[in-house]
């Protein structure tokens, strides 16, 4: 899962947040529903955000709905108070994409061990831990734990690759998500993270970034993203690949090409000394030249024992990350690349980000361990990944 650069994203819009809803301040409702980038998006949310103090005053606000209580069909969305009715929200739908119905939040077996978010949707000790602003060295305790996690999350992700075709749906690439990481004795991060429904984010065509598995099928010439987070043994592993479905046309598949390389570009500047926002000049530079442009509003993370700490780590030129990078640490860079405009916006369902003017986006993202001499990227494919990259093996 990306982060938000400021650690909250807007209710409204996305954006980074910096304003926090009075009203639910108050009535002490997550701050995830609450932020507001600017007083213009807060106002322009009002008509529909008051309806999350009602249903708070009334006993039936999101942190007091249980996952058991939602059955298969269009499930509560939670993180923001939002519904995926019987009939579609008014929204200016900005691609050809629209929600799908969504089944019941899968179950996890006892003996799995479960971040702090696993039973009421959320994290304790992530928000107020010191490494949100300081960035851990890990241990070589630690390192081998990232290192293991990591192996899970790519064999996880390997596992879903195989199922893409056209006709299957991304709720039954999340079945595939959910039971490998079971199998492997691990949690699916993202699994009510925040009250996130499902085991894995699924991103099709114009979606961004934390799509949300449903019942639409792929279809033909679709391109669809797997964004994968596993704990394991007290640590998170992340990664993501961008995937085609059937037969796609030459500029997405471009595009894919584009955002690959943008990684592979990062990555290959990742040392000791290095500034963190040197990143994001990289990846702008590549993606500039190919005619792309570069989300804003998302950013690679610190991760470790939490899943989203320092440093942030933004994919875009000029930005104003702090710190430099050394030996022990361990974060995700993951740039989101658009075919378009970099702008977003925001479903209301409170988490599927996609393009503001409907064109195809794509990413890619590694969990990366900074070594004395370079980099290690812990989520590298396997001799065992299934070849879907054309470019890979030419």
């Amino acid at each position: 899962m990306a982060g938000s650069e400021s650690g909250l994203a807007c209710a409204r819009c996305g954006k980074p947040a910096v304003l926090q809803c009075p009203k639910c301040m108050e009535l002490k409702l997550p701050r995830e529903g609450a932020a507001f980038c600017t007083q213009e998006c807060f106002k322009a949310s009002w008509s529909s955000h008051k309806s999350v103090h009602t249903k708070s005053a009334s006993g039936t606000d999101a942190s007091s709905i249980s996952p058991e209580r939602s059955q298969s069909g269009w499930l509560y969305c939670l993180k923001k108070g939002q519904m995926r009715g019987s009939k579609l929200p008014h929204f200016e739908w900005t691609g050809p994409l629209r929600p799908y119905p969504i089944s019941k939040m899968r179950m996890v077996p006892d003996h799995i061990e479960k971040p702090d978010w696993a039973l009421d949707g959320i994290p304790k000790i992530e928000p107020n831990s010191d490494l949100q602003t300081r960035v851990e060295i890990k241990t070589p305790e630690q390192i081998e734990k990232m290192r293991e996690v990591c192996r899970i999350s790519r064999e996880v992700l390997d596992a879903a690759a195989r199922v893409i075709r056209p006709g299957i749906t991304t709720d039954q690439i999340d079945q595939v998500v959910h039971d490998a990481t079971i199998a492997a004795g691990a949690y699916p991060s993202p699994l009510n993270y925040h009250f996130f429904p499902k085991s894995c984010c699924t991103s099709v065509n114009e979606v961004i970034c934390h799509g949300i598995p449903d019942a639409r099928q792929l279809e033909d010439g679709d391109i669809v993203n797997v964004d994968i987070s596993v704990y394991y043994k007290g640590v998170h592993g992340d990664l993501n690949e961008t995937y085609f479905v059937g037969n796609v046309d030459e500029a997405s598949q471009q595009l894919v090409r584009s955002t690959y390389e943008c990684l592979e570009k990062a990555i290959s500047v990742v040392k000791p000394g290095v500034r963190f926002r040197e990143v994001g000049d990289v990846i702008s530079r590549h993606a500039s030249m190919c005619g792309l442009s570069v989300v804003k509003s998302y950013c690679g993370h610190g991760i470790g024992e939490l899943f989203h700490c320092a440093p942030n780590i933004p994919h875009y030129a000029k930005n104003k990350a702090v710190g430099i990078m050394k030996a022990g640490q361990t974060f995700t860079i993951e740039p989101m690349i658009n075919a378009g405009v970099w702008r977003d916006r925001l479903w209301p369902d409170g988490w599927t980000a996609v393009t503001a003017d409907g064109k195809r986006s794509a990413q890619f993202e590694h969990t990366l361990l900074v070594t004395e001499t370079g980099v290690e990227v812990l989520t590298a494919r396997l001799p065992s990944s299934p070849n879907v990259f054309p470019w890979l093996s030419s």
